[in-house]
């Protein structure tokens, strides 16, 4: 039994009629969301960015060379305001791990840049973040992992 199962059980003897299936599979994920979200902050605060960042820097690296975006593509990709990306940028052009430069198909915009050193973190992040991830998963045998997976896409696939 874990801490989930016995909430489960508390709320099954206090309401009786309440279907828990989904409180059991939830709540766990929520659990996991949040004890691997710690694990990945801990790894990239290590590297001085944040989770945050990491996105940021992530989804430059992932858009291809030349690793560059524009702060609307950002923030859609992203799901942030435009204020919530601003702030980000700044910090990140701060520590020379970005760079902001006029768009040249757009005189009213602008075009980030993943410098070398972003390139250069990013790529570092990214693997100590799976390595972190990783470590977690390897608790379970390979067919699980890939049952798990299995299952977590088709949950995803009907929300969405």
């Amino acid at each position: 039994m874990d801490d989930v199962d016995r909430i489960v059980e508390q709320w099954a003897r206090e309401r009786p009629e309440l279907q828990t299936e989904a409180m059991a599979v939830f709540g766990r994920i929520y659990r996991l969301a949040r004890v691997l979200g710690d694990r990945q902050e801990k790894v990239y605060g290590a590297l001085g960015i944040n989770r945050g960042e990491f996105d940021v820097l992530a989804t430059l690296r992932r858009a291809g060379a030349p690793f560059q975006l524009s702060p609307k593509a950002l923030s859609a990709s992203l799901m942030l305001t435009t204020g919530g990306m601003t702030g980000r940028l700044d910090r990140l052009e701060r520590a020379g791990l970005v760079t902001r430069s006029p768009d040249p198909d757009d005189r009213r915009g602008l075009v980030i840049t993943l410098t070398e050193h972003g390139r250069e973190l990013v790529d570092e992040a990214v693997g100590a973040g799976l390595d972190a991830q990783r470590e977690v998963l390897e608790r379970l045998p390979e067919a699980s992992r890939r049952r798990l997976s299995t299952l977590l896409r088709e949950l995803l696939a009907a929300t969405e």
